[in-house]
């Protein structure tokens, strides 16, 4: 019977390690749903969320997949977007999306970059990347917006009002700071998302406001080594360059949804914060949209979508850490 025993307990160990950990299954857009694939799956269905290989976490800021997740291939599709649009990205445990999101403490935060091309086919390794939303702690202090996930909730994000159109890749992230008490312990989940913007708008990021991927964090940041995320009240810095001042500070950021639907707007008392302040403000309720579950994506995308490319290999290239480009925000800011 021991013996028995013994042989299993590795298998469970494994088992609540690949359950611990997750990704992102599906993205709606303005209320039209984009399902993603499970892991592990032979023929990747048609998606605009590029298909990561593992659950598990890209571990250390200078890790060539922090860019796009682990080993993420290229995507086939593209969702239709406008300025304003409204997004909803479901994170979800396992491999095969049928658990929720497991962790609660870290930051949501999301960056765009422009695809030089289709998005299909565009590999963002030297992509300048620009900050749109940033979400840490909710009013009380205590509790992080990460945590409305586990109940499945959407991590809710809008595309800027005055964004130029073009063909742009949104990278959502979350940061697990359950064990960032010491250098390189932080766990980054990102995936990247394939939109095609429309509309007729002018702006965008300043060159100081964009970073590279690896090169936007370093393991010692502020907001990345966290030794007091469980000694309140906690005063959060997050990492990384600040909001882009182009985006519209008013419909950028959203905080996730308790019901699983629906789409968060910052209030008119404030504002969110950068990445030097520490803190974020406080949100309301706004409007609703539909967002269509399933556990076993179908090859079938609801909506418009640009059809182009295969998926293939996205062909991350590893960079000397001593030749990596240093953030330009933080030239301009030390001078």
């Amino acid at each position: 019977m021991l013996r028995r025993l013994a042989q299993l307990l590795p298998a469970l160990a494994i088992s609540t390690l690949v359950s611990a950990h997750g990704y992102v299954q599906q993205v709606t857009i303005d209320g039209t749903v984009y399902k993603g694939n499970n892991l592990n799956v032979e023929t990747p269905a048609p998606s605009i969320i590029r298909l990561v290989n593992t659950n598990s976490p890209v571990k250390g800021a200078q890790n060539p997949y922090i860019n796009c997740g682990q080993d993420a291939q290229f995507a086939s599709l593209s969702g239709n977007a406008n300025p304003g649009s409204q997004l909803e990205i479901l994170w979800v445990g396992g491999t095969d999306g049928s658990s929720n999101w497991p962790h609660n403490t870290g930051p949501l935060m999301h960056y765009m970059t422009k695809c030089d091309g289709s998005c299909s086919t565009y590999n963002s390794t030297n992509s300048e990347w620009f900050k749109i939303s940033e979400l840490g702690l909710e009013a009380n202090g205590n509790t992080w917006y990460q945590a409305n996930l586990n109940s499945r909730a959407p991590a809710n994000v809008t595309i800027p009002n005055t964004l130029a159109p073009g063909n742009y890749l949104l990278r959502s992230e979350i940061i697990s700071l359950q064990l960032a008490m010491s250098q390189g312990g932080a766990e980054f989940y990102p995936a990247c998302i394939q939109l095609q913007v429309g509309g007729s708008q002018t702006q965008g990021p300043t060159s100081s406001e964009e970073c590279t991927f690896p090169g936007c964090y370093s393991d010692d940041d502020p907001g990345i080594l966290t030794p007091d995320i469980y000694n309140p009240p906690i005063q959060y810095t997050f990492p990384g360059p600040p909001i882009a001042s182009f985006v519209d500070a008013g419909s950028s950021s959203a905080a996730p949804s308790s019901t699983g639907s629906g789409s968060a707007a910052p209030s008119s008392a404030g504002s969110v914060s950068g990445s030097s302040a520490g803190t974020t403000s406080t949100f309301a309720n706004g409007p609703s949209s539909t967002i269509i579950a399933s556990s076993t994506p179908s090859p079938t995308v609801t909506g418009q979508c640009m059809l182009s490319g295969r998926s293939v290999n996205e062909g991350v290239v590893k960079r000397d850490s001593k030749n990596k480009r240093t953030h330009k925000w933080r030239l301009v800011r030390s001078h």
